[in-house]
């Protein structure tokens, strides 16, 4: 979880691969209203996300077993909605600077997520709090090693790693 350009789907994408599980791409299941308005610098309300949210969490629901899945996620109330599913939800907030933020999505191409959102992303995001079920991991590192960070944090019983 986390806004965008935090490298939500790098990360999710190495520690699906070093887990074996699938892994889910929350914003592909964007109703194309939502996309539209994304796309034009419109910030998603709780009445664009609510929708989605819950096709998200039919996501999960649909998964035979474990799974990684993106999803930005930014407040409780949110993740409350994907903590529904029939199984354990669990968060891993990747947190990083408004400026390193910025820098990564000036320079990211073929996303709908415009630079202009990430203030109005900062602003939504409610951090975890202590009694969710996830952790926070600081994004001032390589990916693969955020990824091992997490893997290692959530306790999911990797011992050692591949080489990065």
């Amino acid at each position: 979880m986390g806004v965008s350009g935090c490298g939500k789907s790098t990360v999710a994408a190495l520690i699906a691969g070093r887990l074996g599980w699938p892994l889910g791409e929350a914003d592909d299941l964007h109703p194309a209203a939502n996309v539209a308005k994304m796309s034009n610098g419109i910030p998603l309300t709780d009445d664009d996300r609510r929708p989605w949210l819950t096709e998200v969490r039919a996501w999960i629901d649909a998964q035979d077993g474990d799974c990684v899945l993106t999803c930005s996620a930014l407040k409780r109330s949110y993740r409350d909605l994907l903590r529904q599913a029939g199984v354990r939800v669990r968060f891993v907030h990747l947190h990083g600077d408004t400026e390193q933020l910025a820098l990564r999505l000036a320079s990211r191409t073929g996303h709908f997520m415009p630079l202009s959102l990430l203030e109005s992303q900062l602003s939504t995001l409610e951090p975890l709090q202590a009694d969710e079920d996830g952790i926070v991991v600081r994004i001032n590192a390589e990916p693969a090693h955020i990824a091992d960070v997490s893997i290692q944090q959530l306790g999911l019983g990797i011992q050692s790693f591949p080489a990065s």
